[in-house]
């Protein structure tokens, strides 16, 4: 169970603050819902409370994790011999999962992916989306502003 003012991660739409919990009634039923705060996109979502682990809602990783991510994150074969769908479903199930490290796969692959030939607009946004996650992430890890954190990250996507 999280706490207001827990740093959460939320697949999908990156890393949030839980701002408050409430009681809602919807459809004849009171149900407990997180309303978190996801700052990159200057929005709040409600998550039911019973949810959370569907939802892989977890909490930020922790600063060595981050670190090790970063390092990893241009290492690491990517596999060429998938189709354009095939490619888009398995990264979707990877940023969906939540887990830090097949989030910047996802980044790694596309990234070479768009260096060998120019990415298709639904590639394109699924970069873009993937990145901004990362970066929401790492903002609340490393406490510093988003302008830096995308420094930090497009320098690392650079030498990919």
């Amino acid at each position: 169970m999280f706490k207001v003012g827990d740093k959460i991660f939320y697949p999908m739409h990156g890393g949030g603050i839980i701002s408050t919990i409430e009681d809602k009634e919807i459809f004849g039923e009171v149900q407990a819902y997180y309303v978190v705060s996801i700052l990159h996109r200057n929005m709040q979502v409600m998550i039911p409370v019973n949810k959370t682990d569907n939802l892989k809602l977890r909490h930020i990783v922790d600063p060595a994790k981050l670190d090790n991510m970063l390092t990893m994150l241009p290492t690491g074969e990517t596999d060429t011999s998938i189709s354009d769908n095939q490619r888009h479903k398995i990264n979707l199930n990877k940023i969906k999962s939540g887990d830090i490290y097949e989030t910047a796969e996802v980044i790694r692959d596309l990234v070479r992916s768009n260096n060998k030939k120019k990415l298709s607009m639904v590639d394109s946004n699924m970069l873009d989306n993937a990145r901004q996650i990362l970066i929401s992430e790492v903002v609340l890890v490393k406490g510093i502003e988003h302008d830096q954190a995308t420094s930090l990250v497009n320098e690392i996507i650079d030498i990919i």
